[in-house]
């Protein structure tokens, strides 16, 4: 059977993942199930270095191929940010404030702005073989920050990230809609002929 490994322990992340590659004819694992804990510092200057980076190590940790990613939330009007630091955004330790306390924080930085506030989402993956090659693919998906929370779905800035052309935010989507809509979904349609290709 075909195996990769999701490198990641985002439990949200790690369920868009398995739902968008469930019609491929391969077994995916999580690094809980394999017992492996890695802790990588996401310390590159671009996403596709940090993806690299976590898919490179995991592959060689596990034996198996695998895919990691790294995404970010870009604020035009903050140039931007948070980008790279979307996971750490306004905490000097990673992951010290809670998914609402990050929104929070970017909406009060966000206040002195006009609306509206344009803004995407930046998907990389990165696809790694044990014997150290990787592919990389990118997926975007434009749309704005609104002031007020709307949907319970989805994690991160999710709640917040308004689809102007649906009236909807990320939150609001049924996950049929995020898998068809998303970055992530964007990116993993490109990595699904990579994954073919590699898999056969």
């Amino acid at each position: 059977m075909n195996q990769l490994l999701i490198a990641t322990n985002n439990q949200g992340k790690l369920a868009e993942f398995q739902a968008l590659l469930a019609d491929l004819n391969i077994e995916l694992f999580s690094p809980a199930q394999i017992a492996l804990t890695l802790d990588i510092l996401e310390d590159g200057a671009t996403y596709a270095e940090n993806a690299a980076k976590k898919a490179l190590a995991f592959a060689a940790a596990s034996g198996l191929t695998s895919l990691a990613d790294d995404s970010g939330l870009e604020v035009d009007a903050l140039g931007g940010a948070p980008g790279l630091y979307s996971a750490r955004y306004g905490s000097p330790d990673s992951n010290k404030l809670s998914d609402g306390e990050r929104r929070k924080y970017l909406l009060d930085k966000l206040s002195p702005f006009p609306r509206p506030w344009t803004a995407r989402f930046h998907a990389t993956i990165a696809i790694a073989t044990p014997d150290r090659q990787f592919q990389i693919t990118h997926g975007f998906c434009e749309g704005e920050i609104i002031p007020d929370e709307r949907g319970t779905g989805g994690f991160g800035y999710d709640p917040i990230f308004l689809l102007p052309e649906l009236g909807k935010t990320m939150a609001e989507l049924s996950m049929d809609e995020k898998n068809r809509l998303s970055h992530r979904a964007r990116a993993v349609m490109k990595a699904k002929a990579i994954l073919q290709e590699l898999f056969g």
